[in-house]
């Protein structure tokens, strides 16, 4: 096992483009790295560097305190996994996993025992005689898996080995993927573009953007704290909703977010807790609320009653039954917000359909519990909890009081 570090590593391809700008990222020993992000934003190029199938223009890349840059993939002590298995299709499973170690010239006893060891892991015991195409999506891809457990290298690069299998089999194979983490303990970096694999798998995740890194951080900070509108509107789904909104003085002397016919009232903790915001006062800003902080009022069990949650009136244009709960889409009184960030944040979640909206008003999402009952074309009173209102400044993007965007 080995700690993996990027200093200040740039891809530039030809005609000047760059795919990964200035990146420094330090992966930890045994820590499972998530590299997540939309298409073209520098994830593949990253870990191909770090695996040397890709030469870097600047920087420096260390595997376990020793630069790497000039070594052959061979020779750096990773083993990789593809998005399409790359298995021989001639040879059985037990021959596919043992191919790399002959290679290597190991004595057959340790082959043989490695091999048996990692298809009893990955559940492959019964399928050791088989040929790849005797397999389904799943047992190929524990196939490909397997071949990189028994090398025991220093680090697994995992470059969106899931995005073949079909919804219901993704789900279980991450659950296999975190079993057989915990379980080895090796350095793993895994490229994905579904930021709802990422938050599953990742111990952290790194968000980029155009090559740029956005924020490094454990799942849930990156959905509580997101630095900026792109991190905010990327992670989590549905995404988050935004609006311009004016932050105003109450009467009463508090504080509160007003758009469209709404208002919201703002706590004072936080502004204790998002150190800047005060400074907003009687200005405009970006609103940000997670579809999550919402609930149905009458199906709310007393929350209603509790500080900080305020009220909303709302009509439900299309609901989404879920099961355990219903996303409600309701349309409220304000243009969308066109900032470039929100913009990318859209067009990055590539199975979003949107639908054509009547005059210049937003669409808004909201998840509340299955016993609403609520139905396309109802009237709903929703309650949001204010504690949990996200701010953002309107020309930066950046979130307000966010402790790494003090100074910027």
């Amino acid at each position: 096992m080995a700690s993996i570090v990027l200093s200040n590593v740039d891809k530039i391809y030809a005609g000047g483009v760059k795919a990964v700008n200035d990146l420094n990222l330090e992966i930890k020993d045994g820590e499972f790295m998530v590299l997540v992000g939309p298409s073209g934003c520098g994830k593949s190029t990253a870990l191909r560097m770090i695996a040397g199938l890709e030469d870097i223009s600047g920087g420096e890349i260390a595997i376990g305190e020793k630069v790497v840059n000039h070594l052959p993939p061979k020779d750096r002590d990773i083993a990789m996994v593809f998005q399409n298995y790359a298995l021989y299709p001639h040879m059985t499973v037990e021959e596919n996993l043992a191919f790399g170690l002959k290679l290597r010239k190991m004595p057959k006893p340790e082959i043989q025992k490695r091999v048996n060891e990692a298809a009893k892991m990955l559940g492959l015991d019964q399928y050791l005689k088989r040929k790849p195409a005797a397999l389904s999506g799943g047992q190929r891809q524990r196939v490909a898996m397997g071949r990189a457990i028994v090398r025991e290298p220093q680090a697994f690069l995992m470059d969106e080995p899931l995005s073949n299998l079909d919804a219901k089999l993704r789900v279980s194979m991450r659950a296999s993927l975190n079993t057989l983490h915990e379980r080895l303990g090796v350095t793993t970096v895994y490229v994905t573009h579904d930021q709802v694999e990422a938050m599953t798998l990742g111990d952290r995740v790194c968000v980029l953007r155009d090559g740029l890194l956005q924020q490094v951080d454990t799942p849930q900070n990156l959905f509580d704290k997101p630095v900026n509108l792109f991190v905010a509107g990327f992670m989590g789904s549905p995404s988050m909703n935004f609006v311009t909104a004016d932050l105003v003085r109450t009467d009463g002397g508090g504080a509160a977010v007003t758009f469209a016919d709404i208002s919201l009232p703002v706590p004072e903790s936080t502004f204790t807790e998002k150190a800047g915001l005060d400074a907003y006062i009687g200005k405009q800003l970006i609103l940000g609320i997670r579809p999550s902080d919402f609930e149905d009022a009458a199906a709310a069990n007393g929350h209603s009653g509790t500080t900080g949650w305020a009220r909303i009136p709302a009509r439900a244009e299309v609901t989404e039954e879920l099961g355990s709960e219903i996303n409600v889409l309701f349309l409220i009184d304000a243009p969308p917000v066109e900032h470039k960030d929100t913009v990318a944040a859209k067009d990055a979640d590539e199975d979003e359909e949107t639908i054509p909206l009547a005059g210049d008003k937003s669409l808004w999402t909201s998840r509340v519990n299955a016993r609403s009952h609520v139905r396309p074309g109802q009237n709903i009173e929703l309650i949001v909890d204010t504690h949990n209102l996200h701010f953002f400044d309107s020309v930066s993007g950046l979130a307000i009081g966010h402790p790494a965007n003090a100074g910027r």
